[in-house]
């Protein structure tokens, strides 16, 4: 089958995650995905992780962190402040379906690029703005990245201990979520276009992303006031459960989940029956209530059994929802996420065989490129402009001239 959305053509305006995700995920998808990178420097992810070794290469437009968030794209490397730049942006435009941009509002508007301008030249792109707060409101205009987000959204202050300040996460996990939401609803105004001809302009910000992952506590602190506020609990789940991270016998964690209908099995597991009267942990609040002294007795029988492989093969054996807390070199080998495609394994010629994460959802009727290749910056100028727009060698080769138009210094860009 051939992929989803071949035919349409998309243009990657981002830098860093959010952006950059929803446009790889079109391109994954099948889409033509042109990344155009705005003069001098491109997007500025491909300023961090790991950069290619040897003589030469410090400055090379290539790096894994680049790779992840922008394989399955070509790459323009333009100046569109100039006016000969956003011209030809102007006419990649007219020609395109989607345009997606994660700049602070009211940048696209300064380099004349905002939605009413870009409507005119073509009614049916539909825009994705990526944003801190969205493009309207009171925290429309504030400067910010993935934490920023996950603390207006009173996402940073549930975790930690509930004797010290909140913890800092360590990955940017609204950035994902935000990327992906973008692409959503990117493909729900397609469906729309496809219906009525119309674009349309998207917003997708990370406090919303960030605010849809508070799970049950929005509607119980809407009615009840800040009482209902969770306090930090650490490694346990502010609701009991048990629910939290265990320390086993040997010094690794296990993740356990019990929900309130799966108390016995738990019990069952403990060899404890005693435990379904003791008044501590008779109903769901009590275990709530004393969840660091329930966490208190599984650790103990963790510890007499050893290891984590016991103590989980125990768990599973009554169907209690468990797991290892892997560290991510040992989720990047778990056979599971090996066979099914999670982890991806890649090769750029610059920077060698590592891998990625793959798509997170999987098609019956189509399989995501199996070889994704990343651009170096400006790899992708002469095709663009000439495949799409039409332009000749003498009228590119004037562009290098000028410095409208660049590419990496290993591809052997015109001077």
């Amino acid at each position: 089958m051939d992929p989803m959305l071949t035919s349409y053509r998309v243009l990657d305006l981002g830098q860093f995650v959010a952006g950059p995700t929803c446009a790889r995920v079109m391109a994954e998808m099948g889409a033509e995905v042109i990344k155009v990178e705005l003069l001098p420097h491109g997007d500025r992810g491909r300023f961090s992780g790991l950069k290619p070794r040897g003589e030469g290469m410090e400055n090379s437009s290539a790096s894994t962190y680049f790779f992840q968030h922008n394989h399955t794209k070509k790459s323009l490397a333009i100046d569109y402040k100039s006016d000969e730049g956003r011209a030809i942006l102007f006419r990649l435009i007219e020609k395109s379906d989607v345009l997606i941009e994660n700049f602070a509002p009211g940048v696209m508007a300064r380099y004349g690029l905002a939605y009413g301008e870009l409507k005119r030249i073509n009614p049916g792109l539909v825009m994705c703005s990526v944003s801190l707060a969205g493009q309207t409101g009171p925290l429309s205009k504030e400067p910010g990245f993935d934490y920023i987000g996950a603390a207006y959204a009173g996402f940073t202050a549930g975790i930690g201990e509930s004797d010290r300040g909140p913890c800092q996460l360590p990955n940017a996990l609204g950035d994902s979520v935000t990327g992906i939401t973008a692409a959503m609803a990117v493909a729900f105004a397609l469906l729309h276009r496809e219906k009525t001809g119309e674009g349309q302009h998207i917003e997708a910000s990370l406090v919303d992303s960030y605010f849809q992952t508070q799970e049950v506590n929005v509607p119980k602190i809407a009615m009840s006031g800040k009482k209902a506020v969770t306090q930090r609990s650490g490694s346990h789940h502010p609701d009991g459960g048990p629910t939290g991270n265990f320390r086993a016998g040997d010094g690794t964690y296990i993740a356990i989940m019990v929900m309130p209908y799966q108390w016995p099995q738990m019990v069952r597991v403990l060899g404890q029956p005693e435990l379904t009267e003791d008044p501590r942990f008779k109903s769901p609040r009590d275990r709530r209530a004393n969840k660091e002294a329930l966490g208190g007795i599984i650790e103990t029988w963790m510890s007499e059994l050893g290891t984590r492989d016991a103590a989980l093969d125990a768990l599973r054996a009554e169907r209690v929802p468990c797991a290892p807390v892997l560290s991510l070199d040992e989720a990047i080998v778990h056979p599971h996420l090996v066979e099914r495609g999670t982890v991806r394994a890649v090769n750029d010629p610059l920077l060698g065989d590592f891998a990625v994460p793959g798509m997170p959802a999987k098609f019956s009727a189509y399989a995501a490129p199996s070889d994704p290749k990343a651009p170096l910056l400006g790899q992708d100028n002469d095709e663009v402009l000439s495949g799409i727009l039409g332009m000749d060698e003498a009228e590119i080769t004037a562009l290098y001239d000028a410095g409208t138009i660049l590419q990496d210094r290993l591809i052997g860009a015109k001077k």
